[in-house]
């Protein structure tokens, strides 16, 4: 029960705050009461799906990881502390951010649930059976392909209960549910042929493929150039049915694949102690030669920045001996570090 636990936790820190389950600090009778039905949720599917409970905490990580890793070079760096929800509050406002955070987590959930299937973790699901047979190209079917419906399905199921818990009328839950879609759709739109020959020294008499995910450093490339393209939209009725559209007319309509925001990007320039996660670019790091985002100027706000040499230790004059280990001798060179104040 404790990692059940320890996994809703960690992907309620997503939004910004815990589900509790005591009624204090709710603004009224109506609003704990939803909580307390999440939570439920929540927990009925923790308890059918106890075995894959692994995978989605994986999953969490592998998208906080990679959300640090596209963000590295941004004012918003995706920090995440132990005294604060993961991303901080950061995700509870309809920004950019928050729209990759969504899609990041939705798409690691399928991702990592897929893997397990893969790698025989899981006794619900296997490797992808309905791929199977001679494919048009004339190479046989055979391998373990990825059963990526299965975890795109869980991540459905998981991922996006907090939002159909709340019902999809509000912008804000319309937007959520479309980039955790997007996000899964990164990874659906990218799956790709690995194939190995068989045959007499290496011919390729025979073939054998089967379909496998591209690596998640790739899906989170992908996302980030739809963060780098977002929409902002807002939410029009059409009908009977509520729907989000681009705010300027002129743009044209954002596809299945693109994220969405609602409101703009704060600058991220100064700490806020009242906002977790908003933790400015005093003592960041920065590219003195650059006119990127990551170059002093721009990530310090117009602030200026601070220089200081210091000491690296690198491995250099590297020799391969037989056999077969490597070895290197070890450099010491000053270098200048440049950091914002």
């Amino acid at each position: 029960m404790r990692k059940l636990i320890a996994v809703r936790c960690s992907w309620d820190l997503r939004y910004g705050s815990e589900v509790e389950v005591g009624g204090s600090g709710y603004s009224d009778h109506g609003h704990f009461l939803t909580h307390l039905l999440l939570l439920c949720m929540c927990v009925q599917i923790c308890k059918r799906s106890v075995e894959v409970m692994d995978a989605v905490r994986r999953g969490a990580q592998l998208a906080i990881d990679e959300c640090q890793f596209q963000f590295r070079n941004r004012r918003w760096n995706c920090s995440t502390l132990e005294t604060m929800p993961v991303f901080g509050k950061v995700v509870t406002q309809g920004t950019r951010e928050a729209a990759f955070v969504y899609a990041i987590s939705a798409a690691s959930v399928a991702f990592a649930v897929t893997r397990a299937c893969s790698s025989g973790e899981l006794e619900k699901c296997g490797c992808d059976h309905n791929v199977h047979g001679v494919s048009q190209e004339g190479f046989q079917w055979s391998g373990c392909s990825d059963n990526i419906a299965y975890g795109v399905a869980f991540s459905q199921s998981f991922v996006d209960v907090r939002e159909r818990g709340k019902g999809q009328s509000s912008n804000r839950a319309l937007m959520n549910l479309h980039n955790n879609e997007a996000g899964r759709k990164a990874i659906l739109s990218h799956m790709r042929v690995e194939c190995k020959c068989h045959g007499v020294s290496g011919s390729c008499e025979v073939k054998t493929c089967w379909k496998a995910m591209p690596p998640f450093r790739k899906v989170g490339n992908i996302i980030k150039e739809k963060f780098d393209g977002a929409t902002e939209v807002e939410q029009r009725r059409v009908g009977s049915t509520k729907v989000l559209v681009p705010r300027n007319s002129q743009f044209k309509p954002h596809t299945d694949e693109d994220l969405v925001y609602l409101e703009p990007s704060p600058d991220f320039c100064d700490y806020d102690p009242r906002t977790p996660g908003m933790l400015g670019t005093v003592g960041r790091q920065c590219n003195r030669t650059s006119k990127a985002i990551d170059g002093c100027e721009l990530m310090c706000c117009g602030r200026g920045f601070q220089t200081q040499e210091v000491e690296v230790v690198d491995r250099c004059s590297c020799k391969f001996h037989w056999c077969c280990y490597v070895k290197c001798k070890q450099c010491r060179k000053m270098v200048e570090i440049h950091t914002c104040r």
